[in-house]
């Protein structure tokens, strides 16, 4: 079997054995694979449901370095930090237990590394205009990284659904 074949399941392996031992708050689906050029970086578009609010998705974008610009450019394990994402409400939206603070709650992590570097998506509440609001950003252990994306939910006009009562 050739090396480049060997690597992505080798990857994926990782990946899956990282996201089971890390107990992720969600998980995400693989909808989409586009190749980028001729030496097989790709990007990845995943559909990841926020845990806590049934009838939001986020669809998250990531890059995935092939092994012939591993091998071009060092760096074997680890993924740039470029990464985008986008939310609609794609059903009922029904709000569950979700922390209201400033900070927010994270809501989905995927490794970008080996160990040091993963894909975050955090949710926070914009209570003054009623929006959710889903940061993706990549963090580091050492040096956070300045690249992210940001969606918007307006729940204003809406159907919503509070578990516990609207805040």
């Amino acid at each position: 079997m050739p090396l480049s074949s060997v690597l992505p399941r080798l990857r994926t392996v990782v990946v899956a054995s990282l996201l089971t031992l890390a107990a992720l708050p969600a998980t995400a689906e693989t909808v989409g694979k586009v190749g980028v050029d001729w030496i097989g970086n790709d990007i990845y578009i995943d559909a990841v449901s926020d845990p806590k609010i049934s009838g939001v998705t986020c669809h998250v974008t990531y890059f995935d370095r092939s092994v012939i610009d591993r091998l071009k450019n060092g760096n074997w394990f680890e993924d740039p930090s470029n990464n985008a994402i986008a939310c609609r409400q794609t059903g009922p939206v029904t709000i569950g237990d979700i922390d209201l603070s400033r900070g927010g709650e994270e809501v989905f992590k995927s490794g970008l590394s080996l160990i040091w570097k993963s894909l975050v998506v955090t949710r926070v509440y914009d209570k003054k205009n009623d929006t959710l609001i889903y940061l993706a950003h990549s963090r580091e252990l050492t040096d956070g990284s300045a690249k992210m994306s940001i969606s918007t939910v307006p729940l204003y006009g809406e159907n919503i659904t509070w578990t516990n009562g609207r805040p």
